[in-house]
């Protein structure tokens, strides 16, 4: 069933173009009508057109009248324009049928969104990584993009590492009713304080990032700890870490030992190997939506059907 998606750029400028074709081409070669926004290959120092342009991006693409706005890329540029997005007529975009999907720098827009409005977005691909993926888009991405667009998704399933301390015990658990939120862990900690900020209650936070080695991603989670946000979730996800380096000085200090720690300073369940991140092989997250999360063992489940 053919879909209209929009591409736009609220972020940094596309640079890698090749990819940006690659992507129109495989959206297209999947039955969907593309529209490209006027301004999705402008470029302004490190941003695709300055703040005018990639805010009026913004809210073309919520006026569109697509099924899927999707970003062409992240990077960085959209706290810039934080306060002057109409938030009111993304809104109103998303409740006549249009889904938002973007990743990394796109984090700031749908917790800017979930806090003003409530409306649910979507943690998926972008164009270029996504679509215009070398040497083709990952099966896993698309089925669940594909999913979205014929409105089947129920959820998301994966099994965690074999190792002790990342999961809370009991070894079963559940948690239903529960609001998913949460992307990129630099961009969501740089909201702290800020109106754009959820004040997300039993929550399920899901969180990913790249190129932050283990003592940076600590750090980010301490501020989350020190803040009080992981006290007051059900469950905290974590996503895909990539490309960092360790250094000799780490001295071990890693990944683990950093999911470890913070299992050992709350309460709150910390469930490892979300397939989702600055990876390939990703799962859609609707971001803001109620979900249902239960565990067992090393497999875990989150169905968000009701949708």
């Amino acid at each position: 069933m053919q879909k209209n998606i929009y591409i736009y750029s609220p972020s940094g400028a596309v640079r890698d173009k090749a990819a940006f074709r690659r992507g129109i081409s495989r959206l297209k070669a999947l039955g969907h009508a593309v529209e490209v926004d006027p301004n999705a290959l402008s470029s302004h120092m490190r941003f695709a057109g300055d703040d005018d342009t990639r805010l009026a991006a913004i809210h073309r693409a919520a006026a569109s009248g697509a099924d899927v706005a999707l970003m062409t890329r992240g990077g960085y540029g959209l706290t810039r324009i934080l306060d002057r997005i109409d938030y009111k007529a993304v809104a109103k975009g998303i409740a006549r049928g249009t889904q938002f999907v973007g990743i990394s720098d796109f984090t700031a827009f749908q917790l800017a969104l979930f806090a003003k409005t409530g409306a649910v977005s979507w943690a998926g691909p972008a164009l270029c990584e996504g679509f215009g993926a070398l040497p083709m888009p990952d099966d896993i991405m698309e089925d669940c993009f594909n999913d979205l667009l014929l409105g089947q998704g129920e959820g998301a399933g994966w099994r965690m590492p074999a190792v002790r301390g990342v999961v809370a015990e009991p070894a079963e658990w559940k948690a239903g009713n529960a609001t998913l939120w949460g992307g990129n862990l630099a961009v969501l900690v740089s909201l702290i304080g800020t109106p754009y900020f959820p004040d997300v209650k039993g929550g399920v936070l899901f969180l990913e990032d790249v190129s932050e080695p283990p003592y940076r991603v600590e750090r980010m989670l301490t501020q989350l700890l020190h803040a009080g946000v992981l006290a007051r979730q059900k469950a905290v996800l974590m996503g895909q870490f990539t490309e960092f380096k360790l250094t000799p000085h780490d001295k071990g200090f890693k990944l683990k030992t950093v999911f470890d720690w913070l299992q050992s300073r709350v309460k709150t369940p910390v469930i490892s190997n979300l397939p989702y991140g600055h990876v390939q092989t990703k799962v859609l997250l609707p971001m803001g939506a109620k979900v249902d999360l239960v565990v067992q063992g090393r497999d875990a489940l989150m169905a968000w059907g009701h949708l």
